[in-house]
């Protein structure tokens, strides 16, 4: 199997940021220098073969003898240029502006801040192939504070580089430093391609004293190499090689490689670089901030996998030892709930833990065998919201509750239990969509899991024991309930296969203990981390066996393979930042067999249904959820806590892709928006009825000096912090889910199966529209909205204010301007670049070269000349505007067609829901019990709607449709919400297909969902025979009364 790559806006956007710093740099590829080539001790053969980077299967012809080398060219902006290109870019992601440069290591030290798991080697790695197209720049070298990181990273260049091939037309040549082989450094000095060293801090953290630095000495030799002269290598010196070449440094994870004043710090300074950027989700010290995604960012726009947190608590009732563990309550819309409970049951040979499903009135006296300890306890009440049960002498348990005499290893064996119980309960649903289901479970000792007899055979340890006793116990439980092809691919695999530990390996082939570096809780195991990046691919395939994985929690650093769905930790985390790194883990979207991403792009608003991580905890679920939100509140960016006007005054929002200051006039207007309409509470923090308002999509327009930057300021407001925003990225795994959700006797009405006769259909589509119409209205849209940065500089000559508030010293504004003088910097060299300009624009619009070349010559020779000043974002936003108007064009010109084939009712049933009990909508005119509505909002528009039909007389029966059912569109396939059929003779179209909207302001939606939209519209109301009308509804209201207008 192999990963593809897509190009994300937020990765491009933070690519973006860093070469946006040099802009007005000017491009030069390489300066040539004489190297040092070292005494030579023997006339050298003038070729050599050497391996080319660390991939063996290419090799490359060396010339030993030639001595000139590449470096980067040095920077050419000063200071004062370079802190500009800093605050504008500051200014436009509203980050707080840079007072001075802080640069301890080279020209300027960046800072990107990119929450775990949203790829931030990618973006780094792009970053060196932008620098390079933009301004030539090739030697660069990525530091990283452990073994594992270093593995990592070298996989990552591994897997990306045929993806970097297609976008750039080039290969970067990268290796891992070692200090047995610095051979590689002249290569890495030679070549004039991109080039990029990886070095983990070990290599070179060694003591700064150039006298202790000798041959000979205790200590870490291998971290000395770098210092020493070789005789190997010429009497050189290998970190005077390294530094000829002004490198650019990489630092990955730069708060774990010292303080200021470290031998790693001090060293860094050693490789002479021309800057430095440093990439982070915790930046411990601060230095430039260009770009911005942290842990709430990436949650909110769904770059990461949603968290659902298992937690128990161990009670003692009474002092007994009576044990009992709620493990679920059973939701039916035929029966009521009923208690799956864990209790000991006597029997002649002993007494065994077996698993019972209790009704009320259930007396677990009698069902234990007429045990003592369990007198009393008669089932009263079974609640399936709160997930509590409760007996007649008044004890209660909830789910996750542990009660009794409980041992570690009662414990663990729950623990284990419910991490194979979420796993089956996903892997059901994400099998057919051709995803790989993977469990983690971390352990601190290796014997928990796997022993050896005398003869050096492998035997199961405790944990491993318990997981196969547990697994085949809970797959006989649910096998009826599994459909036949996922039935097949579990009884492919026997119960032995399923799972698989990694470990550190000794001498004998033995599994051992990570041992781990002093004064951390990591391991160095080279070997390990191999073994793991080795088996990431496999993993993800069905046809790999293992789906259960136990590994040494020194080892979890190794560990981001996407398809983790379970992460279980068999110890007690220690810190919370323990527990934020083990979560950690499981936190990438996953991907299917393809290799492909089932991110926003590929799953659309079902990203976080099918990216859920389920961490099953050894604690509370409260106590577990308070510290990691503790933890993470730490780290977030420094938000603002109010909605002032102050706060909105002087930040940039884009209209029409230009950046716009909020002046003192806007930013009064905003703050009177909000406060008018109930969305700031007295003290202007931002109030639930806006949240709640932004989830239903019902939020209160703007006034219309204001609508042109409504994306904007909605942006600022949603990033106003509260601790309530943090709520939403956990959710309880012990909340009462619905597992099953048939078709009821409604479906078989006949009302309803005349409907589902007329839609049940597949359609194709043809588009026959004018190229001269579309060349036209492109050119006059691109005249209208096209605007490409231009690199400007501002001076300005200002006194300190007498009197300062802290948002204007934040946003820089505790200086009256007195005299401004603003000059477009002129470098016509500045891109060297040849570019196809028409080929790009065609592929990205899928428009032959000849209608693309219409367009450009017909656009203004402004407009045209725009691609001078910045060629990226010119052929960016050209494709984009033209796309637009392609989709609007579309919908005047598509016609469709009913191809053959048609729907099975089971698409309705296929989608297994994963919402919880309280979320569910019981109703009695829908095809299914129970009717799951979007938003978590209790009164989403979907949910009052599904209400209100369900109360209205004239409705006689209604299904919500699943995704499943689709209409194919030129710009992505659409699934409207709603089949509705109404009593005959009660209103004037019997059947109805609705589309549910928060807002029936077509401009309020963006072109592509209009366009959808649009085509629903032109499919059933103008080209079908069928008695069914479309339209976009907010509201059942609004129904009746576009109803009579069709």
């Amino acid at each position: 199997m192999k990963f593809s790559f897509k190009i994300q806006q937020y990765q491009t956007d933070a690519v973006d940021a860093v070469a946006r710093v040099f802009q007005g740099q000017p491009y030069n590829a390489g300066v040539s220098y004489l190297r040092d080539m070292g005494s030579l001790s023997a006339q050298p053969q003038q070729l050599s073969l050497v391996s080319n980077g660390d991939d063996a299967a290419q090799v490359e012809l060396q010339d030993l003898i030639n001595d000139s080398g590449f470096k980067n060219e040095a920077l050419q902006l000063t200071e004062q240029e370079l802190l500009q290109n800093i605050r504008t870019l500051q200014a436009e992601a509203n980050i707080h502006q840079s007072e001075k440069l802080v640069a301890p290591l080279g020209r300027c030290s960046l800072d990107i801040e990119m929450e775990t798991g949203t790829g931030k080697t990618y973006v780094y790695i792009k970053t060196m192939f932008e620098l390079n197209k933009r301004y030539g720049w090739s030697k660069f070298i990525v530091v990283v504070p452990s073994i594992a990181i270093r593995e990592g990273v070298k996989k990552s260049f591994e897997i990306t580089a045929d993806h970097f091939m297609e976008c750039y037309g080039k290969k970067a040549r990268f290796f891992i430093y070692n200090s047995s082989n610095l051979n590689q450094l002249d290569s890495f000095s030679s070549n004039s391609g991109i080039n990029v060293m990886i070095i983990n801090t070990q290599a070179f953290a060694a003591s700064m004293n150039e006298d202790k630095n000798v041959e000979g000495r205790k200590g870490d030799a291998a971290a000395r190499i770098i210092y020493t002269k070789r005789d190997e290598f010429g009497s050189r010196r290998p970190i005077d090689v390294i530094a000829a070449n002004r490198p650019i440094l990489i630092l990955d994870e730069p708060q774990k490689m010292g303080k200021e004043d470290s031998a790693t710090q001090k060293a860094l300074k050693k490789f002479n670089p021309l800057f430095t950027l440093n990439y982070s989700a915790t930046h411990a010290k601060q230095h430039n901030l260009i770009y911005v995604l942290d842990a709430l960012d990436a949650y909110n726009k769904r770059l990461v996998k949603k968290i659902e947190v298992k937690g128990f608590e161990v009670k003692n009732l009474r002092g007994t030892d009576k044990y009992l563990y709620l493990e679920s309550i059973i939701i039916s819309p035929k029966n009521p709930p009923r208690a799956k409970v864990e209790l000991e049951v006597s029997h002649q040979n002993g007494t065994k833990r077996e698993f019972h499903t209790l009704d009320v009135g259930d007396n677990l006296y009698y069902i234990s065998g007429e045990m003592e300890q369990y007198k009393g306890f008669v089932v009263s009440e079974i609640d399936p919201i709160t997930g509590i049960v409760t007996f007649t002498n008044g004890d209660t348990i909830r789910k996750g509750d542990v009660t009794g005499d409980v041992s570690e290893n009662d414990m663990r064996r729950v623990q284990i239990h419910e991490t194979i119980l979420s796993h089956f309960e996903k892997e059901q649903e994400l099998f057919k969509l051709g995803i790989k289901t993977l469990s983690l479970f971390f352990i601190d000792e290796v014997a928990k899991y796997r022993q050896y007899d005398e003869d050096g055979n492998e035997l199961l340890g405790e944990y491993g024991k318990i997981f196969e006793q547990e697994y085949l116990s809970v797959l006989n439980e649910h096998r009826t309930l599994f459909d036949p092809a996922y039935t097949a691919y579990l009884d492919s695999t026997d119960v032995h296969d399923v799972h698989k530990g990694y470990f550190s390996i000794d001498k004998k082939g033995h599994s051992v203990n990570s041992s781990v570096k002093r004064g951390s809780d990591m391991s160095d195991d080279i070997s390990a981390y191999d073994l793991i990046l080795k088996n990431k691919e496999r993993l993800l395939s069905f046809e790999e066996p293992t789906r259960f994985i136990f590994s040494h929690s020194a080892l979890r650093e190794g560990w981001d393979n996407p398809n983790v769905f379970q992460i279980c930790t068999l110890k007690h985390s220690g810190s919370n930042t323990a527990k934020r790194q083990e979560v950690g883990r499981g936190l990438r979207l996953c991907v299917n067999q393809d290799g492909n991403r089932m991110d926003a792009q590929s799953c659309g608003d079902s990203v976080h249904e099918i990216n859920t991580l389920t961490v099953v905890a050894s604690e509370s679920y409260k106590t577990f959820v308070t510290d990691l939100q503790s933890d993470i509140k730490t780290v977030l960016y420094d938000r603002p806590t109010v909605a002032t006007s102050e706060y909105f005054k002087g930040k940039y929002v884009k209209v029409d892709d230009v950046p716009t200051l909020i002046d003192d006039e806007k930013a009064n207007a905003i703050e009177f928006y909000l406060i008018q309409n109930g969305y700031v509470d007295m003290k202007r923090k931002v109030t639930d009825k806006y949240r709640q308002d932004v989830k239903n999509g019902t939020v209160a327009e703007l006034p219309d000096e204001l609508k042109p930057m409504t994306d904007g300021i909605h942006t600022l407001i949603q990033a106003v912090y509260d601790d309530s925003v943090l709520k939403d990225m956990f959710s309880d795994g012990h909340e009462t889910k619905v597992k099953d959700n048939p078709l009821n006797e409604n479906f078989a009405k006949k009302e309803f199966q005349a409907l589902w006769r007329e839609i049940n259909h597949k359609y194709a589509y043809t588009v026959d529209f004018d190229s001269a119409e579309l060349i036209r209205n492109a050119i006059a849209h691109i005249d209208k909205k096209l605007f490409v940065s231009e690199l400007q500089y501002t001076t300005t000559i200002g006194r300190q204010k007498a009197e300062m508030n802290e948002y204007e010293i934040e946003r820089g504004d505790s200086f009256t301007g007195e005299k401004t003088r603003t000059q477009t910097l002129k470098h016509a060299e500045a891109s060297q670049i040849k570019y196809d300009l028409i080929g790009k624009i065609a592929e990205g619009t899928v428009l032959t070269r000849r209608t693309v070349s219409a367009i450009l010559q017909g656009i203004r020779v402004d407009k045209l000349y725009m691609f001078r000043n910045n060629p990226e974002e010119f052929i960016s936003k050209v494709i984009r505007l033209i796309n637009e108007q392609k989709a609007t064009m579309i919908v005047e010109h598509i016609s469709y067609d009913t191809i053959e084939g048609e729907y099975d009712s089971s698409i309705f049933t296929a989608e297994k829901a994963t919402q919880s009990f309280d979320k569910a909508f019981l109703a009695k005119k829908a095809i299914q019990d129970y009717v799951f509505t979007d938003g978590s909002a209790d009164k989403s528009i979907e949910r009052k709607f599904a209400e209100d039909l369900d109360a209205a007389e004239e409705v006689c029966v209604y299904a919500k449709l699943p995704r499943t059912f689709q209409i194919p569109t030129p710009v992505g396939n659409y699934s409207p919400d709603w089949a509705i059929a109404f009593y005959e003779g009660t209103v004037k179209h019997i059947f109805f297909i609705a589309e549910t909207k928060g807002t029936m302001e077509s401009l309020e939606l963006r072109p592509i969902e209009q366009a959808k939209i649009s085509c629903a519209k032109k499919l059933f109301n103008e080209m079908s025979t069928s008695n069914v009308v479309y339209h976009d509804v907010d509201s059942y209201q609004s129904l009746l009364s576009i109803m009579s207008s069709i």
